[in-house]
Formats: C-alpha cells, sequence, structure tokens
C-alpha cells in the first residue's frame, strides 16, 4: 500500500480534482489519498476566525457567506448527475450550517481549530463523492479517528498506527481510501491540528504507520529545485536527493515539503516522491535513504529569522555558561537555528517571537543582549559539502559582495548556512546560483 497526499493547489478546481481521481487510479496496487483543503479555503477560515476574535460578526458572516458561494460553485463543476449534485450540496449544507452557528457562540481557541479543520473536511467529503459518481470505489477514513497528538503537540505513532490499521482492516477488498490531512485530534481530544503544512506531515506519519511502499507528495511544481524559482530566473528539478539532504532543505526553507514531514519516512525508510499534478510525466524527486552523489545538490532560505547576541566578559572560561543560555530556550520550547560563539559572546537564531520577551528578560543576567530582527538564514545543502574544498572557495567567491552576519559550518557534512539581513536575501541566492551552478 502507498501513500498519495495531494495539496490545495492541486484539488483547487474541479477539473484538477478530476485529474486526481485519474492519478490514483493509474495502477492496481492498494493507497491512502490525503488531501490537504481547497486552496485559499485554509486562508479564508483563518480570516473568519479572526473577525470572530474581534467580535466583528457580521464581517464573519460576509466572509462564510462568500466562501460558500464559492463552494456551491465549486460542487456545480465537480459532479454532473443529480444524485451527486444533490449529495455535494448536502456536504455543503452541513459545513456551513456548522460555520453560522458558531457565529451565535463565545469565540475560543478550540472552536478556531473546529473552523480551521473544515477545509480538509469538506475537501475530501467532495472528492469521495466524486468518486462515487465515476464509479471509483472508495472508502473515506475520517483523520480524526486516529490522527492524535500528545500534550507536546507530538505524533502518538503507535497510536495512529493501531487505530489506522483497524479501520483498514473492516475494508478487505478495497484498495482506494481517502482523509484528511493536517487535522488531528490533541491529548484532550479534541480537534487540533499539526500546524501549516500538516498535510504533508500527515501522508509521512500515515506512511510510516501502514509500513507503505512509498509516499508521494503531489504539488504544482515538478520536485524539489536547486534553487527559490520565484527569486532565481533558472532552476532546474533534482532528480534524487538523500533523507538528510532532504530534511535540511525542508527546514531551511524548501517550500514544496513541510519540514516535519521527513523523519517519519526517514525512520521506517519509505522512499517520498514529489511529483507535479499538473505534469504527471515529470519525474519529479526521489527522496531514499543513500545520496546520488556528493556536491551541492540546493540552496534553500528561511525568513522571519531572528539573530540574538550574548555578550559577556564573564564567559571566558566559565563552562557550563552556554548550558544556562540553552536551558533559557528549552524553558519555553524554542528551536535554536543556527549558533556561532567566540570567547566573550555568542550569537544564536530562532524563528519565533512567541516568547521572545521572556527569553530576553531571562537572557538579561547573563551580559549584553542585542537583537537583529529581519534575518534569513540561506543554507548551502549537499553531500559532503562541508567536507570539499572546491565547494567551499567557489562558496566565499560567490559571497565576496554579501554583508554576511553569521555562519554555521561543521555542524552537518551535508549543509553550510549564512545568515544575512532580509534586504539581501534575493541578491544572495542570485549569486549562489551563479557561483555554485553556473546559472543567472
Amino acid at each position: 500500500m502507498k501513500v498519495l497526499k495531494f495539496g490545495g493547489t492541486s484539488v483547487g478546481k474541479p477539473e484538477r480534482m478530476h485529474s486526481v481521481a485519474q492519478l490514483i487510479t493509474a495502477d492496481q496496487e492498494a493507497k491512502i489519498v490525503v488531501l490537504s483543503a481547497l486552496s485559499g479555503t485554509t486562508n479564508a477560515l483563518v480570516e473568519i476566525g479572526q473577525s470572530l476574535s474581534e467580535g466583528n460578526k457580521a464581517q464573519a458572516k460576509q466572509q462564510i457567506d462568500k466562501l460558500e458561494a464559492h463552494y456551491r460553485a465549486f460542487c456545480e463543476a465537480l459532479v454532473k448527475t443529480d444524485a451527486a449534485r444533490a449529495a455535494a450540496a448536502m456536504i455543503v449544507d452541513e459545513h456551513f450550517e456548522f460555520l453560522n452557528i458558531i457565529l451565535k457562540i463565545s469565540f475560543n481557541e478550540a472552536l478556531n481549530k473546529d473552523i480551521l479543520a473544515q477545509g480538509e473536511l469538506l475537501s475530501t467529503r467532495l472528492f469521495t463523492a466524486y468518486l462515487q459518481e465515476a464509479g471509483i470505489k472508495a472508502v473515506l477514513l475520517p483523520a480524526l479517528e486516529f490522527m492524535s497528538i500528545d500534550e507536546f503537540e507530538e505524533p502518538e505513532i503507535p497510536r495512529i498506527k493501531t487505530r489506522l490499521t483497524a479501520l483498514i482492516d473492516q475494508y478487505k477488498n478495497d484498495t482506494v481510501f481517502v482523509t484528511q490531512g493536517y487535522i488531528c485530534r490533541n491529548a484532550k481530544g479534541e480537534i487540533d491540528n499539526l500546524k501549516r503544512g500538516g498535510s504533508d506531515y500527515s501522508a509521512s506519519l500515515i506512511g510510516a504507520a501502514i509500513h507503505a511502499s512509498e509516499i508521494q507528495i503531489w504539488t504544482d511544481i515538478d520536485g524539489m529545485h536547486n534553487n527559490d524559482p520565484r527569486v532565481v530566473k533558472k532552476t532546474f528539478p533534482i532528480d534524487q536527493l538523500s533523507f538528510d539532504e532532504a530534511a535540511e532543505l525542508a527546514y531551511f526553507g524548501a517550500k514544496i515539503l513541510h519540514p516535519a514531514s521527513i523523519w517519519p519516512a526517514q525512520h521506517f525508510n519509505i522512499p517520498v516522491k514529489l511529483l507535479n499534478t499538473l505534469q504527471p510525466e515529470a519525474k519529479g524527486t526521489i527522496i531514499t535513504e543513500l545520496p546520488n552523489g556528493n556536491g551541492v545538490k540546493a540552496v534553500a532560505a528561511k525568513d522571519g529569522i531572528i539573530a540574538i547576541k550574548i555578550k559577556s566578559s564573564r564567559m571566558l572560561l566559565a563552562y557550563g555558561f552556554l548550558r544556562k543560555i540553552f536551558e533559557v530556550f528549552e524553558k519555553y520550547r524554542t528551536p535554536i537555528d543556527m549558533i556561532t560563539t567566540s570567547e566573550v559572546a555568542v550569537s544564536i537564531t530562532i524563528d519565533s517571537t512567541i516568547h521572545l520577551e521572556q527569553i530576553l528578560k531571562e537572557l538579561q543576567p547573563f551580559g549584553t543582549v542585542e537583537l537583529d530582527h529581519h534575518q534569513t538564514i540561506v543554507s548551502i545543502v549537499g553531500n559532503e559539502v562541508a567536507a570539499t574544498p572546491s565547494i567551499l572557495q567557489k562558496l566565499f567567491d560567490s559571497l565576496s559582495d554579501v554583508p554576511v552576519r553569521m555562519i554555521s559550518y561543521g555542524g552537518s557534512r551535508h549543509n553550510i548556512s549564512i545568515l544575512v539581513a532580509a534586504q539581501y536575501k534575493d541578491k544572495t541566492l542570485q549569486v549562489l546560483n551563479k557561483g555554485l551552478f553556473n546559472l543567472e
């Protein structure tokens, strides 16, 4: 059995949903199809929740009506028979009845997560209705019955495996299963989610739970590219990556893949394919255990970075100093991306402002604290890049006119990361494309 995940743009129009149906029936292997919400839906639901949180129910009502009109039109083009249209209309009725009911309820964060879940619930139910109209026998597996996270918001893979296997075992003769990405239940049993981009994570967790033969991530681009095509004119898809290389790229900004989606597949050594719904014949990118040779594979950029520098003369020869610094970030569950040290200072980067005020307050006793917002991490990723002198020479030659704030080198043989002010991001990606790939 394999897992196929389709993102919002892959199912965002009725004709694309029709194409997805063709893709999932191209072979006879049993499969679980994981769907995101239709493109634009999650953003619309976020706006509805924001309006409700501000007490602006009139605006929320307008936003709900606009989204409902979109789904009504979508269904008209999705299915053709009277029976299928009646079934689709009933689905839309149910979910928008819920959204209209919440206008009368006091808003809270738990309710907001209920709101955000409506996108995936709608897309999967409508897709299943279309499959049934097309004569494709499919079973809808509600993710809320098997996908769960613990009190630390970590997925409970053993429980996911047990529940999902039990559900699938009820349908011995069926080969196509449809389920929601992104949504789950938390430790309290409430509806929750795996955060933005979580449908990739769902697919990888499901693949790990069923020991899938492969996991396919379908988007609107033909695989992982060597650079950001939105910034750099000439890029190319990468044929093959190792899990380690893909994890570095996903974490440090490659938008095609959710950062958390690699480790479940890597843990169970399940190949991951990145494919293009609009060009299904394209080779895409395959991610496996072993790298496909040495050298630079890609460059990725991660925005919204904050650099924090703690300077103290007491740091000199003071063992335990770094431990105390790290404990502050551990206390507030804030990951550190990069770190550099000298005899009198340590600089680190983070990508979240959620607990920034508390963190800065607890760092004050250690010395002078300096803060730089609007930074970008640019990562150069590939097998053995940090141990290849010729690559290092090209890298630093390329960066001769770029003011570099920090460099992280040697922590991984697969990654060299630099920190630059966000205003230099585009220039950095462009000069690296020329210097490392001979592309302009």
